[in-house]
């Protein structure tokens, strides 16, 4: 009876472990099983170089969504965003790639405009501004046709 007691304890200890490790793995890894309320959102750009699909799109540096696709449509970017619901964004908002740090992740970062019009769900922010090239810079800063 006593042993019976031990193995039930082990096996509840065990139980408990995975479910944490469980739990643990799908908050580093910011997964999420059910869609909460989300609004897509199109902008784009002639450049998103380095910018990924699941990265984050910031307002002040509060995460507030994620790219979702990015593809290709008349020599442009179209980024495509799902946005959590309730953040109201002018339809002059300007939406800019940037870098965390000098060789880190690209996000996209909204910048409010001052509007009283709002972007509807599944609309299009209009003003953009393309991720900025380095190593263009660079090369021309080197071979001293930089202005």
């Amino acid at each position: 009876m006593k042993r019976l007691n031990v193995e039930t304890a082990v096996g509840l200890f065990v139980i408990a472990g995975i479910l944490c490790l469980a739990w643990l793995s799908v908050k580093l890894g910011k997964l999420e099983f059910l869609e909460s309320d989300t609004v897509p959102v199109i902008a784009e750009f002639s450049s998103v170089s380095g910018l990924k699909e699941g990265a984050a799109v910031e307002i002040a540096g509060v995460e507030v969504g994620k790219v979702v696709s990015i593809a290709e449509k008349d020599y442009k970017a179209r980024v495509t965003m799902k946005l959590r619901s309730g953040i109201p964004l002018q339809e002059d908002a300007i939406a800019s790639i940037r870098t965390r740090g000098l060789i880190g992740d690209r996000y996209v970062s909204l910048t409010p405009g001052a509007s009283d019009r709002r972007i509807p769900p599944g609309g299009r922010i209009r003003e953009t501004e393309s991720a900025v090239d380095l190593e263009g810079i660079l090369g021309q800063f080197i071979h001293g046709s930089a202005k």
